[in-house]
């Protein structure tokens, strides 16, 4: 026996056409329907608790680390021509940033570390730029750091010693380093990090923020 969905759809002419085009509307609109909706204050479609809603990690997309943690020592040759270490900016915060010339999100990312470096930079905040370009070539670095307009320092970790010592997987590796040393962040992938939750998370870690409370 035929079903009277078989039977309307196979009437032909313009009434055919027209059940086609009633059919897909409903089942638009059921889809529709049954899509979640996120409100202030729900995740998923559901309503969250106030414990448990996103912390400031969370809302910057950073995976906070757990408390004491601090990364390997490093001391590195500068694009600049010096020397530059960890230990060099113990009483700054500082965002250390592993990337690559040939990486395609480092490159989209670049001017919003820049961005932030500028922003913070004279209340104590440091940005790192870590290259990790195998043998550390000049000729292909010194273009791209002028192309982009950066003014933080870079570093040259030309056998990717420190990356593998700080365990970087894949790039661009950022990591927030709170003053006296503790690593305090993570993240993986491109990031906006002049976005206003990230300056959120970032200015109560600068130096001297709580004294200016």
């Amino acid at each position: 026996m035929k079903s009277w969905a078989t039977h309307a759809l196979a009437v032909p002419g313009r009434r055919q056409h027209l059940l086609r085009i009633a059919l897909a509307v409903v089942v638009l609109g059921a889809l529709l329907w049954a899509l979640p909706v996120r409100r202030p204050g729900e995740e998923g479609g559901h309503r969250v608790p106030a414990s448990v809603r996103l912390d400031a990690f969370e809302r910057a997309g950073m995976i906070e680390l757990t408390e004491g943690q601090r990364g390997p020592a490093f001391r590195l040759p500068t694009l600049a021509g010096g020397q530059a270490g960890l230990e060099d900016f113990r009483d700054k915060l500082v965002v250390v940033n592993f990337w690559a010339t040939w990486c395609t999100p480092c490159t989209v990312e670049m001017p919003t570390l820049e961005a932030l470096w500028r922003a913070y930079r004279e209340r104590g905040l440091v940005v790192l730029g870590v290259s990790v370009d195998v043998g550390a070539p000049r000729g292909l670095i010194e273009p791209y750091v002028q192309n982009l307009g950066l003014t933080f320092p870079i570093l040259l970790d030309a056998d990717m010693a420190v990356a593998r010592a700080w365990r970087v997987t894949g790039l661009p590796a950022t990591f927030v380093v709170r003053p006296g040393g503790e690593v305090v962040g993570m993240a993986v992938g491109m990031r906006e990090w002049n976005a206003e939750p990230m300056r959120a998370l970032l200015e109560p870690m600068l130096p001297g923020a709580r004294a200016r409370r």
